[in-house]
């Protein structure tokens, strides 16, 4: 009686799933973001989150769960049930996990089920408008003469513009000091004061500073130049073969959300990327639509974290 029960159990439960996803979804689902209103990450979660409602029939409804470099939100993404009803849109930031945070009180890679990636944003390298020089070369040469009156700014750590710099610190041979902040905006601040004189984050939010003429742009890590900003080389033209870093973004569900649902997630993700709408509302924004889908997006997740771990530790970086 026991074993019949038992096995009843797991037959309902099998049968679940696709029960489950036929009907899928059949109300609001709630988006996390897991960092305030305003920023680069929500602007792309919200024009995510439009569009994918109408490719599901379903709105989607976007909840701002900020701190601790967005292991909080995130948190409350894995401690959700796997249902399809609550969804995480985070950067590529997340994925270092304790790499980063070491109080992060999960796996990236193991505790998530990856649905697809969303976007990625190249960066641009400014300097402040009094490092002497007029391009890229000239610039360098100057403050390699001089490298002790040059700081480097850091968003924060772990970021796609930290992993760039340490690269481009590499590459170049510059002894260089970095100063880590809390976020973007605080370096740009201090970028154009010169209390810091070079920094490198996405694009996004560091071309409206170079096109104000409030510093200089010396590359962007984009394979192409950017239409925003054609007169910026990129780190190919100056020099720099295959540095094209990037700032990613995606989604993903709690670990063990039913495989129909992943895939009914994944397929209306590949409608959003071939979107009219979307595709002209990320191009205003200076962010390149993609279109990896689960296996495609859990393999990059897996070559990105090898990548960029290994560049952290041979930095010496701490996590906090």
């Amino acid at each position: 009686m026991k074993r019949r029960t038992l096995l009843g159990a797991a037959g309902a439960s099998i049968l679940a799933a696709p029960a489950l996803a036929q009907g899928y979804p059949d109300k609001p689902i709630r988006m996390i973001v897991p960092y305030p209103p305003g920023g680069g990450t929500d602007g792309l979660g919200r024009i995510t989150a439009d569009r994918l409602s109408e490719k599901l029939g379903q709105q989607i409804v976007i909840h701002n769960i900020g701190g601790a470099s967005s292991t909080i939100g995130s948190d409350t993404v894995r401690r959700s049930d796997p249902d399809g009803y609550t969804l995480l849109f985070n950067a590529s930031l997340f994925v270092l996990g304790k790499s980063v945070v070491a109080s992060c009180p999960y796996d990236p890679v193991t505790d998530f089920t990856a649905i697809a990636q969303a976007g990625e944003a190249p960066l641009v390298l400014l300097v402040n408008p009094n490092v002497p020089g007029t391009d890229y070369k000239s610039t360098i040469e100057a403050i390699a003469k001089e490298p002790k009156k040059y700081f480097f700014a850091l968003s924060s750590g772990g970021s796609a513009g930290h992993i760039a710099t340490l690269e481009f610190l590499r590459r170049t041979k510059l002894p260089l000091d970095t100063i880590l902040y809390k976020g973007t905006a605080p370096a740009n601040a201090d970028l154009i004061s010169g209390s810091v004189q070079l920094f490198m984050d996405p694009w996004t939010a560091l071309l409206p500073l170079a096109k104000a003429g409030k510093a200089r742009a010396l590359f962007v890590t984009s394979r192409e130049r950017t239409q925003l900003a054609p007169d910026i080389p990129t780190t190919n033209e100056v020099g720099l073969k295959d540095f094209n870093i990037s700032s990613w973004y995606g989604v993903w569900a709690p670990k063990g959300t039913p495989q129909p649902v992943v895939d009914r997630l994944a397929a209306g993700m590949a409608e959003v990327s071939k979107d009219a709408t979307f595709l002209d509302r990320t191009k205003s924004l200076g962010i390149v639509a993609t279109a990896r889908g689960p296996k495609d997006f859990a393999a990059f997740i897996k070559s990105e974290v090898d990548t960029n771990v290994a560049l952290l530790k041979g930095a010496g970086y701490k996590p906090e």
